[in-house]
């Protein structure tokens, strides 16, 4: 039933280009965010930076960057922008490892790592300073959004009103297959890059005997990158195996509070299971939108900045509505 259509996002000629408007949004960065930086002790001895940008408001969103972003990725500070102009509080969740400074561990982030999610939560409920949370979550981050709605019916923290997730990959192995083409090749060079700069560096504190470190900084792609490394280190038979358990897809059925997707049909990184119509038609909670425009996370409409909110007034208006 919530499958939303939008006809006003109409963006000028050369925004009509999947990957003009994807790397628009990369590279737009003329937004400065004033954070505040906290440091999350997590339940295994490691951390979780937080950045943080106040206007003193009791209602904040959980931001959450996709694959090797961070809190400075420029559409997270896109929306901090416009959400502390409407007087919500942002806190921008940096994924393990993407805050700038090395996590203690070899072991990092994944798309299905939702107990990380959970633990920033029970943490921000525990200080009492907000009477709602609501969750955004881009590509990556919207994945572990959704799956968190829908795996954690029962035990999904009362001050959680709502979620929303934009470009996400639903279906983890179809978006993992899309990147691995050759219109994507520089998208998924980019990434690779750094995440095996990373696995080198941690890897000379944590050497690990299942992980054949050649063999992982020798990956040609990502769906190699998950089977060699992603998939061994976080206990995963292979990387189908770790694609099935960590796609939210099959969560969106449980989901019962109001969470939203936004996707471009135009996204470069998305295959045609990574969309969930069905999904949503026989959902309560659970709406889809989607727009014939806006490539990955972009959404842009023209080189005049003032126009390029469209995505964060979207979100906002949905998460106003709860």
């Amino acid at each position: 039933m919530p499958i939303l259509k939008n006809f006003q996002f109409t963006p000028s000629l050369f925004f009509r280009n999947k990957h003009f408007n994807t790397l628009y949004r990369y590279y737009r960065s003329t937004i400065q965010i004033d954070y505040k930086g906290e440091r999350l002790k997590t339940l295994d001895k490691d951390f979780i930076d937080l950045d943080i940008s106040s206007v003193q408001s009791k209602k904040a969103i959980l931001a959450i960057h996709g694959l090797e972003g961070s809190s400075n990725s420029s559409y997270i500070k896109s929306l901090t922008h416009i959400a502390n102009q409407q007087n919500y509080d942002v806190i921008a969740m940096n994924l393990r490892g993407c805050s700038g400074v090395p996590n203690l561990f070899l072991s990092s982030y994944h798309s299905g790592k939702t107990s990380d999610l959970l633990e920033v939560i029970q943490y921000i409920e525990q200080k009492k300073i907000y009477k709602s949370i609501h969750i955004v979550g881009y590509s990556l981050g919207g994945n572990l959004a959704l799956k968190l709605m829908g795996e954690s019916i029962n035990s999904l923290p009362k001050i959680v009103k709502s979620a929303v997730a934009i470009s996400t990959p639903c279906d983890l192995e179809g978006g993992a297959k899309e990147l691995n083409t050759f219109s994507n090749s520089l998208y998924q060079f980019k990434f690779l890059k750094t995440l095996k700069n990373k696995v080198k560096l941690q890897y000379k504190k944590n050497p690990i005997s299942s992980i054949n470190l050649k063999r992982v900084l020798n990956t040609k792609s990502l769906v190699e990158y998950d089977a060699f490394f992603t998939a061994p280190i976080n206990g995963f038979k292979n990387a189908t195996d770790y694609y099935t358990q960590s796609s939210c897809k099959q969560f969106l059925k449980d989901i019962r509070k109001p969470c939203l997707l936004i996707s471009s049909l135009d996204d470069p990184f998305l295959n045609d299971d990574c969309y969930p119509f069905d999904e949503a038609k026989k959902s309560e909670f659970f709406h889809l939108l989607t727009t014939k425009y806006g490539g990955h996370v972009g959404f842009s409409s023209s080189f005049n900045a003032k126009n390029n909110f469209w995505l964060e007034n979207k979100i906002l208006d949905f998460i106003k509505k709860h």
